[in-house]
């Protein structure tokens, strides 16, 4: 009896048939809004790293100050900032850019300590050779310590941009139309969880791949001890 039950409340067949449609729409919403976070985050996080490593003291004050801030604010008061607050100031944006915005200013603020934290794990003595060969400052950044300190950066980077795409969930706050926002008003006018669970499995479709995926980019790029 309480097996029918659980079966009845989380995987009602019928329920399911009516609202899978909607989820696999949130899927590709969820994803596009994913790769373009990514996307913006790293590279946005790699120059300020960049930027940062020149030593020029007001900007790598302000770049600090940025990291430190977007680290410490969590994700949803972003995006609620972003969208409820900016249009007072006529900086209005739609759901869907507040939350990528948000979310990549998050994992730039991320990405810019761990790219940092690569740089300065790689031996000062690299650099002192790479411009006594005549290399300027900028091409020794770019040819010499960014391979290294790449290459370094990639476990926690995988992890953290795991994180940080996760956090498209927030969106459904704002009604960006992905996996959580399908779910939670299909299960709400279904009066059964059931959305719930195709959502659940719809971030495991998802999400699943890119952990396999990250654990063999950090294997195939680790360090040979």
């Amino acid at each position: 009896m309480e097996l029918q039950r659980l079966a009845f409340s989380f995987f009602n067949g019928d329920v399911a048939s009516r609202y899978w449609p909607d989820i696999v729409h949130g899927m590709w919403v969820t994803t596009y809004l994913a790769a373009a976070i990514v996307a913006t985050g790293l590279a946005a996080g790699l120059a300020l790293a960049m930027a940062r490593s020149f030593h020029f003291r007001p900007a790598s004050f302000l770049i600090v100050v940025f990291a430190d801030a977007f680290r410490a604010l969590p994700p949803l008061v972003v995006i609620i900032v972003l969208f409820f607050a900016f249009p007072y100031v006529d900086l209005a944006m739609s759901a869907f850019s507040a939350t990528w915005l948000a979310l990549s200013l998050v994992l730039a603020a991320f990405a810019e300590e761990i790219f940092w934290a690569g740089i300065l794990s790689v031996p000062k003595g690299q650099t002192e050779a790479a411009r006594s060969t005549g290399m300027s400052r900028l091409q020794t950044l770019v040819y010499v310590i960014l391979p290294q300190a790449v290459r370094l950066t990639i476990a926690p980077l995988t992890n953290r941009m795991i994180a940080v795409t996760k956090g498209t969930a927030l969106g459904s706050v704002v009604a960006v139309h992905e996996i959580i926002y399908y779910a939670s008003s299909g299960a709400s006018e279904a009066g059964n969880p059931t959305p719930l669970t195709l959502g659940a499995a719809a971030y495991v479709v998802l999400f699943l791949p890119v952990v396999m995926f990250s654990r063999w980019i950090e294997t195939r790029f680790a360090w040979k001890r």
